[in-house]
């Protein structure tokens, strides 16, 4: 009885062994599902005459929709440089040891997180009800300057102080958490060779950081795309309101609806993307393969193998986590 009667190879010898791929019939069944259902949801949208697609298509570049979405833009991104620039300012007297500062900042982020942004909304908008006239002056002193409430604030200055105020609060929160994910070795290292406490802050431990603010950020900043609609309430023509005007007039209710969330749909697109290249570049640092590109997710989806993330990142010969 020879060795290969009994089962054992052949040292030298080669077996061919033939792969057997994994079945996923649940996945291919779910997949079905998916496109049936979103081809009835297509021929609903096609055949549908409730949604007169030309009015859509009218209203989508209509000048009062267009005027809209600049002043949409505008009040989204003067806001969330206020909240941004307003948050650190907040993160940092949170963080600091002097109890009036971390006081304040807790006071102010308890205020505006506890009231609703429409109800704050409509008070900087009536602002005037309580001062009629705003100055400058030497506190409990004479006047140098002053002018009416309702000339200094109008109704894009009261969105723009209602939303990037209240962003703040919420901004303050996310950079406080990023900037306590820093180990505090950090800081105590850079304080050992010199440097000011500002110095600190920026250089080494807010660039650290970012990985953990930008994510929530950038959710903001989306939130804050179409949380801007709120502001059609004290009658500013953003995008929404600029729809329900037209609306109004044309009773077309269905199908301007549709052309507003088309932009709406647009722009969360677009910042979507810009997040997601700002958190592979923040990214470099701190792992060892870069998140996967939205090709690889695809690539993934169809032959269900997992695709290196950050491929096309990795410096030949530096495979070991060597990036760009």
């Amino acid at each position: 009885m020879n060795s290969s009667d009994r089962g054992e190879v052949t040292p030298g010898r080669h077996e061919n062994i033939k792969a057997v791929p994994v079945r996923h019939p649940g996945r291919w069944a779910g997949a079905l599902v998916v496109i049936v259902l979103a081809l009835m949801l297509l021929h609903a949208l096609i055949y549908n005459p409730a949604f007169e697609w030309n009015v859509v298509g009218d209203t989508l570049f209509d000048s009062q929709i267009l005027h809209g979405l600049v002043v949409t833009l505008e009040l989204t991104a003067l806001a969330m440089v206020m909240g941004v620039l307003g948050g650190i300012i907040l993160a940092v007297m949170r963080l600091s040891p002097n109890p009036l500062l971390s006081g304040t900042a807790w006071f102010y982020i308890w205020v505006f997180r506890g009231t609703p942004v429409l109800v704050q909304l409509v008070f900087w908008n009536f602002l005037a009800a309580i001062w009629a006239k705003l100055s400058i002056g030497i506190p409990f002193g004479p006047e140098f300057v002053s002018t009416s409430t309702n000339t200094l604030i109008p109704v894009f200055v009261a969105a723009l102080l209602g939303l990037g105020l209240n962003e703040a609060a919420y901004m303050a929160e996310i950079v406080r958490g990023g900037l306590q994910s820093v180990d505090e070795g950090q800081t105590e290292a850079a304080h050992a060779l010199g440097m000011s406490r500002a110095a600190t802050l920026r250089r080494i431990v807010l660039p650290q950081a970012m990985r953990v603010i930008i994510p929530p950020t950038g959710n903001e900043t989306i939130s804050m795309l179409k949380t801007s609609s709120l502001a059609s309430v004290i009658a500013l023509e953003e995008l929404y309101q600029a729809g329900h005007n037209i609306f109004s007039r044309t009773f077309q209710t269905i199908p301007v609806l549709i052309a507003v969330s088309i932009w709406y749909l647009l722009l969360t697109s677009i910042l979507t993307i810009g997040q997601y290249y700002i958190e592979r570049y923040y990214a470099r640092g701190a792992n060892r393969t870069l998140p996967p590109t939205p090709l690889g997710r695809l690539r993934n989806l169809f032959t269900g193998k997992p695709v290196p993330s950050g491929k096309s990142d990795v410096v030949p010969g530096l495979e070991g986590g060597g990036h760009v």
